[in-house]
Parts: C-alpha cells; structure tokens; sequence
C-alpha cells in the first residue's frame, strides 16, 4: 500500500521558519515528481512546489524566494524548507507525488499537514 506522510507543521510566527517532510512508501518514487501543495480554509487547492525526477525546481510565485524544495531518494522523502513565513501561508499543506510535475499528473496524495503563521 503506497502511502505519503507528511510531517514538521505547527505554528510560527510570521518571518519563522518550518521545515516539512514527506515520506513514502511501499514505493520508491526516484523516477517521479514531487509536488507540495495547499489548501486554505475556504479557498482551493493550490500549487506550491515541485521537484522532477532530476532535481528540476518549480515554486508558485507567492512562494518563490522563500520557500526550497528539496529530496532524498535514498529516504524516498521531499522536503520543503519554508523560510518568512506570513500568515497568508497559513493552509493545510499537502505532498504528491506525479508522473509529472504538472497539476492533473498527480496520482497519490498525503493526508496533509497543518502550517499556521500568526502576525
């Protein structure tokens, strides 16, 4: 059974920093992409950061110069160092892994971890 834990969610406050890790199994996904994305209350789902199988980075806007998408697929985990936080980035953040980097190309999904950042 595949499954994606997410982990290193809390509270902080804004300009903080949180480190969140995803870890898989009953899979390796060396060969995959690997998303995070977020959800906040009332609003959709939307895209944070990917990595290709090869290291290749993505960031949503928002996001970019803050945040640092990394993996190591000798643990078959991705992390996302999120560094200046504000408290817009307060959501419930998810990790996918995907054939590809893009949106619709996501086929497992972790149940999520919880980020509040307070002003």
């Amino acid at each position: 059974q595949v499954q994606l834990v997410e982990s290193g969610g809390g509270l902080v406050q804004a300009g903080g920093s949180l480190r969140l890790s995803c870890t898989a199994s009953g899979r390796t996904f060396s060969n995959n992409a690997m998303g995070w994305f977020r959800q906040a209350p009332g609003k959709e789902r939307e895209f944070v950061s990917a990595i290709t199988w090869n290291s290749g980075t993505y960031y949503a806007d928002s996001v970019k110069g803050r945040f640092t998408i990394s993996r190591d697929n000798a643990k078959n985990t991705v992390y996302l160092q999120m560094n200046s936080l504000k408290p817009e980035d307060t959501a419930v953040y998810y990790c996918a892994a995907g054939r590809t980097r893009f949106i619709g190309d996501y086929d497992y999904w972790g149940q999520g971890t919880q980020v509040t950042v307070s002003s």
